[in-house]
């Protein structure tokens, strides 16, 4: 289809520092002019926005559909881990997540996963070893190494590791990092095993020591971990080695903003606009080696039109020539994809999840907590004494320290519990699929029988999210690997907004209540966390 037309306006020079009028001719897709003019609309033309690090099944929409709400945004393209769905279905959820992508107007830049399960203290669907990476290396479809998480065996010389990395370097593709809170000689270990960027620091002084190895930092600001305000100083600092990503985007998040949103907090702060957008639209082209362009003469015909550069509120997004969204309306279409899955477990009762003083870690009379921080997928590791009631212990609204449950959804096993403070419920309990890296089912609440009614629950759906409270139950169902739907994305995000708000009213001040539970079982990153094989140890990364 020809895509041949002229749009005038002040166009953004990123690279070269200029903003000026011009006119630009786009024809069959690719910019085939950019000319300087007199005068031109008060509107800014500039190379669209790219998430330089996400994961697509967070935002709970299969590919599709996250592209419509995110070229409202002006993002014209994703890095994207699979990791997820690889984790629930292996190098068929790969493909499944490269193939939906294809059938509509948008760039995904696939990566391939890294650590498929990411550790062996946790219960996968699915593995993915390192001849299956180096076949999807292979793929011109692949761009990337996804997230190299198990940094210890990086620093162990680990050879199923290495052999993952050389084949990266062997195919000419960058390794994206994934080391929170590694500095020193291990963070330069780490980089100079050929690891080249890193989205989770949440420290200046950490992200700094890893830049001066030569490390890309990547500033992520998503629905759960929120790390812009400790490290947005570096846009201007290091600016050529700085990007954006959101690493996890739940749909009501999606709906409000992306990227552009970083734009506008990052002009407030009174940073650099073409390091800001260098971040946001540069950077990531470079480091990547995407075939999306500068929006240059030659380029494809990837760009955006903003209305101003304070609030980077988009009036247009163009993606090869083709107006695929225009003043919040989105042009993509909702495309009817088939579903996969891997889930086989059976219902769960009461009985089930009691926890014995005799069988929990324990020291001096106190067990282990795991403290959720809002914001941070860190943990902290609390010692607190238990609340007894018949010889067994229990959550306590009081203290506000709850029981934790994660269930293993690939086949039948006993589940495992913990207890848990700050989700500040005073009744009910959420439970969901979502739950990283290897995506058990993992539930919180202040009584048994919610717990096992919301777990319950989910199990029916064969995957999704829910909440409990003393008189209703919300569902959402996630069909495809227990992730994501397949529905109109307003749809899911309504229906979200609708659950999200209900966990909320069980007394919870935790600002997404269901992504902070999905990363309680994240065991790659510190200090205490909750497999379906039992509480883990991140600092001694063992099980106790």
């Amino acid at each position: 289809m020809s895509r041949s037309f002229e749009i005038k306006g002040q166009y953004i020079d990123i690279v070269g520092k200029r903003i000026y009028p011009a006119a630009i001719e786009v024809k069959d897709g690719i910019i085939s002019s950019i000319q300087p003019i007199e005068e031109a609309p008060n509107k800014y033309i500039l190379p669209g926005f790219i998430d330089s690090h996400v994961h697509i099944e967070s935002s709970m929409l299969i590919p599709s559909a996250f592209a419509k709400l995110a070229v409202i945004h002006g993002t014209i393209g994703t890095i994207s881990d699979p990791h997820e769905i690889a984790n629930v279905c292996g190098v068929e959820g790969v493909h499944y997540m490269i193939d939906n992508g294809k059938k509509v107007p948008f760039h995904f830049f696939f990566g391939a996963p890294s650590c498929v399960p990411a550790t062996t203290f946790e219960t996968a669907g699915a593995a993915i070893n390192s001849d299956q990476v180096a076949e999807l290396l292979a793929n011109k479809d692949i761009y990337y190494l996804s997230e190299m998480m198990n940094f210890p065996g990086v620093l162990f010389k680990d050879e199923e590791v290495l052999k993952k990395i050389k084949a990266a370097h062997a195919a000419g593709k960058p390794v994206d990092g994934h080391a929170p809170g590694l500095m020193g000689e291990d963070a330069k270990t780490y980089i100079e095993a050929g690891i080249s960027t890193d989205h989770e620091c949440f420290t200046i002084e950490e992200a700094v020591d890893k830049l001066s190895y030569g490390m890309k930092i990547l500033i992520r600001e998503g629905s759960a971990a929120k790390n812009f305000e400790a490290l947005y100083e570096l846009i201007d600092d290091h600016p050529n080695s700085i990007m954006l990503c959101s690493d996890d985007k739940h749909p009501d998040s999606l709906v409000l903003g992306h990227i552009n949103q970083l734009c506008a907090r990052a002009v407030a702060k009174g940073l650099n606009i073409f390091n800001i957008l260098k971040a946001a639209c540069v950077n990531p082209v470079i480091h990547y080696k995407l075939p999306t362009g500068l929006a240059r003469v030659n380029d494809p015909a990837n760009f955006i039109v903003v209305e101003d550069l304070i609030d980077f509120k988009v009036a247009q997004t163009y993606i090869n020539g083709q107006l695929v969204a225009e003043n919040g309306h989105s042009f993509i279409d909702t495309i009817d994809e088939k579903t996969i899955n891997q889930f086989d477990t059976n219902y769960i009762n009461e009985d089930s999840i009691a926890v014995v003083i005799d069988g929990y870690p324990s020291k001096e009379n106190k067990i282990a907590v795991i403290e959720a921080i809002d914001g941070q997928l860190i943990t902290n590791c609390l010692w607190e004494e238990a609340t007894i009631l018949d010889e067994k212990i229990v959550s306590d609204t009081e203290k506000d320290i709850l029981k934790m449950v994660v269930y293993n959804r690939y086949h039948q096993a006993a589940p495992k519990m913990a207890f848990i403070k700050n989700f500040g419920f005073k009744q009910g309990a959420i439970a969901s699929t979502v739950a990283h890296d290897s995506h058990n089912i993992i539930a919180v609440g202040v009584d048994d029988a919610s717990i096992i009614n919301a777990i319950n629950a989910v199990i029916k759906e064969k995957g999704g999210i829910s909440c409990v409270n003393q008189s209703a139950m919300e569902v959402l169902g996630l069909p495809v690997a227990g992730l994501m739907s397949k529905e109109d994305p307003y749809k899911v995000a309504n229906a979200y907004s609708t659950i999200d708000a209900m966990a909320k009213s069980l007394g919870s001040s935790l600002g997404s209540p269901f992504m902070t539970l999905s990363f309680m079982a994240l065991l790659v990153i510190p200090h205490l966390k909750l497999s379906d094989k039992g509480l883990f140890d991140g600092d001694r990364f063992k099980l106790f």
